[in-house]
Order: C-alpha cells, then structure tokens, then sequence
C-alpha cells in the first residue's frame, strides 16, 4: 500500500457538497482493497474486462498525459460509465455525437460534434478536477476521488458503493436504480472499479500504490 498522510483532509465537491476524506474513510478504504477479492463465479467476467482495457491502453495512456491522472483510473471509469464503449462520453455514457444529454448535461462546452473520445475524456477529468487531484499516489486517495466522480449517496445509505465494489465479497446489495431512487434490495452486476483494480494488482499489470497480491 502507499504511504497515508496522517491528517491531510482534501475535499470534493460532489452536488454542492464539501465531502472530506476523513481519517476513518482513509482506513475503510485501505482495508477493504488489500482484502478485496472477485467472485469467483465472476472471474472470467473479469479477465475478459481486463483483457478489453489492456488493447486499448495506448489510448488511456494518450488521456493521461494530457491530465495527469494515471491511466488505469481512466480504463476503470469508462468500463463503468460506458462497458469501454470507445463512441460515448466518459462523463456518463451519453453518444459522442452530441452534447452529453444525462448528468453532466451539455459536455463539452465547447467544440462541436461528433467528438473525439480523447478530447471528451479530457474535459470529463477536467470538470471534476480529476486533472488537479493531488493524491494518486494512495489507494485511499485514489478510490476516494472515484467514488464522488460517481456519488456520494451510498456512503449516505451506510451501504459499500457498487461502483467501486461490485464483483466483489466487500458489495451485495443496494442500489440507485435512476438518479435520486435507490432500492435496498437491487444488485448492481457490474464490477467495480476496486475489484479491477485489486485483479490488475494481483497480475502486476498496474503500479503503485495498488501493489501485488495480499499476503
């Protein structure tokens, strides 16, 4: 794991909220990642995931010299917000032939359709200041940031967001089934962001702070 500062809080703002990175939110993600394990009835799932995000690296590369965020945290948002769908926006998964319609509304701001993937990633980063975050270097900091890029309501809910633990044992049930409408009894199928990544770790195709397998 990478080394936690003992009492930096850096903040987000997720719908006009502030929401800190506490010490005990540090410490719950620490702890669910080094111990964070796929399904195994999902595990080709999985590596079939992998496999996609691995040919198409180059591309994740190219978004990440332009914003600084590393390329793995990019693969693992547009699996989530598009199943790697190289013709929608990594905002949400709206059509790169318009404007995004759904939340963000009206990305980019500028330029005119259709867009570039590359060139709409990079604005997607820039607008939750992805492209500004200081703290990659933490497993803690890193699913912290992914997590408000997808919410805050379950942290809200007292329930393990499925956007970073779906796949996983840390998620069961719980979810937003349209924005603002959660049903305690859905399950998420997709796999999340956390359980990719602790795969990807394990296969030592990502470096730090995400580390080998737990021992």
């Amino acid at each position: 794991m990478g080394a936690v500062p003992p009492v930096t809080r850096w903040e987000c703002c997720w719908e006009g909220e502030n929401v800190p990175l506490t010490k005990e939110l540090r410490e719950q993600y620490e702890k669910r990642y080094s111990t964070c394990q796929v399904d195994p009835a999902r595990t080709k799932e999985v590596e079939d995931i992998i496999t996609r995000i691995m040919k198409n690296r180059g591309r994740y590369e190219s978004v990440s010299a332009r914003t600084g965020v590393p390329w793995f945290v990019i693969a693992v948002i547009h699996n989530m917000e598009s199943d790697g769908n190289f013709t929608r926006h990594l905002h949400n998964g709206d059509k790169l032939t318009a404007r995004t319609v759904n939340v963000p509304a009206g990305r980019p701001a500028t330029g005119s359709p259709p867009f570039g993937w590359e060139d709409s990633a990079v604005d997607a980063l820039h607008l939750d200041a992805f492209d500004t975050w200081p703290e990659w270097n933490t497993v803690s900091g890193t699913l912290f940031k992914i997590e408000v890029y997808n919410g805050w309501g379950y942290q809200k809910k007292g329930v393990s967001s499925p956007y970073l633990w779906g796949a996983s044992q840390h998620y069961t049930s719980g979810k937003f089934v349209r924005d603002g409408v959660f049903d305690p009894d859905a399950v998420s199928d997709q796999v999340g962001v956390a359980a990719l990544l602790r795969r990807m770790a394990d296969q030592h195709l990502i470096e730090q702070p995400f580390g080998g397998a737990a021992q």
